[in-house]
Protein backbone atom coordinates (compact mmCIF):
# COMPACT_ATOMS: atom_id res chain seq x y z
CA UNK A 1 0.00 0.00 0.00
CA UNK A 2 1.18 3.54 -0.67
CA UNK A 3 -0.09 5.12 2.54
CA UNK A 4 -0.77 3.17 5.73
CA UNK A 5 -2.72 6.13 7.16
CA UNK A 6 -5.39 8.03 5.25
CA UNK A 7 -6.97 11.11 6.77
CA UNK A 8 -10.16 12.65 5.43
CA UNK A 9 -11.92 15.97 5.57
CA UNK A 10 -15.61 15.48 6.45
CA UNK A 11 -17.90 17.98 4.68
CA UNK A 12 -18.02 17.40 0.94
CA UNK A 13 -15.53 14.55 1.19
CA UNK A 14 -17.16 11.88 3.35
CA UNK A 15 -20.62 13.39 3.95
CA UNK A 16 -22.66 15.11 1.25
CA UNK A 17 -23.29 18.30 3.20
CA UNK A 18 -22.70 21.08 0.68
CA UNK A 19 -26.40 21.75 0.17
CA UNK A 20 -27.22 22.15 3.85
CA UNK A 21 -24.18 24.36 4.43
CA UNK A 22 -25.26 26.66 1.60
CA UNK A 23 -28.87 26.73 2.79
CA UNK A 24 -27.78 27.71 6.29
CA UNK A 25 -25.33 30.34 5.05
CA UNK A 26 -28.11 31.90 2.96
CA UNK A 27 -30.46 31.79 5.94
CA UNK A 28 -27.98 33.44 8.31
CA UNK A 29 -27.11 36.21 5.87
CA UNK A 30 -30.77 36.93 5.20
CA UNK A 31 -31.87 36.72 8.84
CA UNK A 32 -29.04 38.73 10.39
CA UNK A 33 -27.93 41.06 7.61
CA UNK A 34 -31.05 41.28 5.45
CA UNK A 35 -28.75 40.43 2.56
CA UNK A 36 -28.47 37.82 -0.17
CA UNK A 37 -24.76 37.58 -0.99
CA UNK A 38 -23.78 35.47 -4.02
CA UNK A 39 -23.31 31.77 -3.31
CA UNK A 40 -19.65 31.97 -4.31
CA UNK A 41 -19.02 34.46 -1.51
CA UNK A 42 -21.00 32.44 1.01
CA UNK A 43 -19.06 29.27 0.26
CA UNK A 44 -15.59 30.70 -0.38
CA UNK A 45 -14.23 30.00 3.11
CA UNK A 46 -16.02 26.68 3.72
CA UNK A 47 -13.54 24.02 4.77
CA UNK A 48 -11.01 26.53 6.00
CA UNK A 49 -10.42 28.14 9.38
CA UNK A 50 -13.94 27.48 10.63
CA UNK A 51 -17.42 28.94 10.81
CA UNK A 52 -16.36 32.11 12.62
CA UNK A 53 -13.91 32.93 9.82
CA UNK A 54 -16.63 32.33 7.23
CA UNK A 55 -18.93 34.78 9.00
CA UNK A 56 -16.17 37.33 9.53
CA UNK A 57 -15.91 37.57 5.75
CA UNK A 58 -19.60 38.54 5.62
CA UNK A 59 -19.80 40.98 8.54
CA UNK A 60 -16.87 41.37 10.96
CA UNK A 61 -19.07 43.08 13.55
CA UNK A 62 -21.86 40.46 13.49
CA UNK A 63 -19.88 37.23 13.64
CA UNK A 64 -21.38 35.63 16.74
CA UNK A 65 -24.94 36.47 15.73
CA UNK A 66 -24.36 34.97 12.29
CA UNK A 67 -22.80 31.85 13.82
CA UNK A 68 -25.70 31.36 16.24
CA UNK A 69 -28.35 31.73 13.54
CA UNK A 70 -26.41 29.45 11.19
CA UNK A 71 -26.10 26.68 13.77
CA UNK A 72 -29.76 26.88 14.80
CA UNK A 73 -30.71 26.38 11.15
CA UNK A 74 -28.00 23.91 10.18
CA UNK A 75 -27.95 21.36 12.97
CA UNK A 76 -31.53 20.08 12.46
CA UNK A 77 -30.75 19.57 8.76
CA UNK A 78 -28.21 16.89 9.64
CA UNK A 79 -31.07 14.37 9.86
CA UNK A 80 -31.15 14.37 6.04
CA UNK A 81 -27.44 13.74 5.50
CA UNK A 82 -26.08 10.90 3.39
CA UNK A 83 -22.51 9.90 2.64
CA UNK A 84 -20.85 10.95 -0.59
CA UNK A 85 -21.44 8.48 -3.41
CA UNK A 86 -19.27 5.39 -3.09
CA UNK A 87 -17.13 6.64 -0.21
CA UNK A 88 -18.50 4.09 2.26
CA UNK A 89 -17.29 1.25 0.06
CA UNK A 90 -13.84 2.80 -0.31
CA UNK A 91 -13.54 3.28 3.45
CA UNK A 92 -14.50 -0.35 4.05
CA UNK A 93 -11.93 -1.49 1.51
CA UNK A 94 -9.16 0.60 3.05
CA UNK A 95 -9.94 -0.75 6.52
CA UNK A 96 -10.00 -4.32 5.24
CA UNK A 97 -6.46 -3.78 3.97
CA UNK A 98 -5.33 -2.77 7.44
CA UNK A 99 -5.08 0.95 6.83
CA UNK A 100 -5.68 3.36 9.69
CA UNK A 101 -8.18 6.11 8.94
CA UNK A 102 -8.93 9.48 10.48
CA UNK A 103 -11.14 12.54 10.14
CA UNK A 104 -9.74 16.07 10.31
CA UNK A 105 -12.51 18.64 9.98
CA UNK A 106 -13.38 22.25 10.73
CA UNK A 107 -16.63 21.03 12.33
CA UNK A 108 -16.92 21.08 16.12
CA UNK A 109 -16.90 17.61 17.62
CA UNK A 110 -20.54 17.91 18.70
CA UNK A 111 -21.53 18.58 15.07
CA UNK A 112 -19.36 15.72 13.86
CA UNK A 113 -21.32 13.48 16.22
CA UNK A 114 -24.59 14.76 14.75
CA UNK A 115 -23.38 13.74 11.30
CA UNK A 116 -22.20 10.29 12.36
CA UNK A 117 -25.46 9.63 14.20
CA UNK A 118 -27.13 9.77 10.79
CA UNK A 119 -24.33 8.47 8.55
CA UNK A 120 -22.97 5.50 10.58
CA UNK A 121 -19.31 5.53 9.56
CA UNK A 122 -17.67 6.59 12.84
CA UNK A 123 -16.49 3.05 13.61
CA UNK A 124 -14.20 3.13 10.58
CA UNK A 125 -12.05 5.98 11.89
CA UNK A 126 -9.23 5.55 14.39
CA UNK A 127 -9.22 9.23 15.31
CA UNK A 128 -11.33 12.34 14.76
CA UNK A 129 -9.92 15.86 15.07
CA UNK A 130 -12.63 18.52 15.28
CA UNK A 131 -12.30 22.21 14.67
CA UNK A 132 -12.57 22.97 18.39
CA UNK A 133 -9.58 20.78 19.32
CA UNK A 134 -6.72 22.91 17.99
CA UNK A 135 -5.69 26.52 18.38
CA UNK A 136 -4.94 26.90 14.67
CA UNK A 137 -7.02 25.62 11.78
CA UNK A 138 -6.69 24.65 8.14
CA UNK A 139 -4.87 25.73 6.04
CA UNK A 140 -2.48 25.60 9.01
CA UNK A 141 -1.18 22.02 9.39
CA UNK A 142 -1.81 21.82 13.15
CA UNK A 143 -5.04 19.75 12.96
CA UNK A 144 -3.48 17.25 10.54
CA UNK A 145 -0.35 16.96 12.64
CA UNK A 146 -2.47 16.32 15.74
CA UNK A 147 -4.14 13.41 13.95
CA UNK A 148 -0.75 11.97 13.00
CA UNK A 149 0.48 12.38 16.57
CA UNK A 150 -2.55 10.58 17.97
CA UNK A 151 -1.92 7.71 15.59
CA UNK A 152 1.83 7.75 16.35
CA UNK A 153 2.71 7.94 12.67
CA UNK A 154 5.13 10.02 10.59
CA UNK A 155 3.17 12.63 8.59
CA UNK A 156 5.03 11.49 5.48
CA UNK A 157 3.23 8.15 5.78
CA UNK A 158 -0.16 9.89 5.63
CA UNK A 159 -2.41 11.00 2.80
CA UNK A 160 -4.98 13.72 3.43
CA UNK A 161 -8.11 13.72 1.29
CA UNK A 162 -10.25 16.83 1.01
CA UNK A 163 -12.45 18.91 -1.24
CA UNK A 164 -11.19 22.44 -0.55
CA UNK A 165 -8.10 24.52 -1.33
CA UNK A 166 -7.57 24.78 2.44
CA UNK A 167 -7.30 20.99 2.68
CA UNK A 168 -4.62 20.85 0.02
CA UNK A 169 -2.59 23.65 1.59
CA UNK A 170 -2.82 22.04 5.01
CA UNK A 171 -1.70 18.67 3.65
CA UNK A 172 1.31 20.18 1.93
CA UNK A 173 2.23 22.17 5.02
CA UNK A 174 2.03 18.98 7.10
CA UNK A 175 4.24 17.11 4.57
CA UNK A 176 1.38 14.74 3.74
CA UNK A 177 0.26 13.46 0.34
CA UNK A 178 -2.45 15.89 -0.80
CA UNK A 179 -5.45 14.36 -2.57
CA UNK A 180 -8.24 16.62 -3.83
CA UNK A 181 -11.74 15.34 -4.60
CA UNK A 182 -14.24 17.17 -6.79
CA UNK A 183 -17.52 15.55 -5.78
CA UNK A 184 -18.30 17.84 -2.83
CA UNK A 185 -19.72 20.61 -4.98
CA UNK A 186 -18.45 23.27 -2.57
CA UNK A 187 -15.29 24.31 -4.44
CA UNK A 188 -14.89 23.98 -8.19
CA UNK A 189 -12.21 21.90 -9.84
CA UNK A 190 -10.28 24.93 -11.07
CA UNK A 191 -9.66 26.16 -7.53
CA UNK A 192 -8.45 22.72 -6.51
CA UNK A 193 -6.14 22.37 -9.51
CA UNK A 194 -4.63 25.79 -8.76
CA UNK A 195 -3.33 24.39 -5.45
CA UNK A 196 -1.42 21.65 -7.32
CA UNK A 197 -2.45 18.64 -5.22
CA UNK A 198 -0.51 15.41 -5.59
CA UNK A 199 -3.66 13.86 -7.05
CA UNK A 200 -7.15 14.98 -7.99
CA UNK A 201 -10.05 12.58 -8.47
CA UNK A 202 -13.69 12.81 -9.50
CA UNK A 203 -15.12 9.60 -8.04
CA UNK A 204 -14.63 7.53 -4.93
CA UNK A 205 -13.45 4.57 -6.99
CA UNK A 206 -10.69 6.71 -8.52
CA UNK A 207 -9.71 7.75 -5.02
CA UNK A 208 -8.79 4.22 -4.10
CA UNK A 209 -6.36 4.10 -7.01
CA UNK A 210 -4.23 6.98 -5.71
CA UNK A 211 -3.94 5.76 -2.13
Amino acid sequence: MLFPVVLFDLDGTVIDSGAIILASMRHAAKEVLGAEPPDELLMAAVGGPGLEAQMHALAPDRVQELVDVYRAHNEPLHTDLVCCAGIDGVLDRLKDEGRRLGIVTAKRRVTVDLAFNVVPLRHLFDTVVGGDETERHKPDPQPLLLAAKRLNVDPKDCAYVGDSPFDIRAAKAADMHAVAVTWGGIHDRGKLEAEEPDAIVDTAEELYGVL
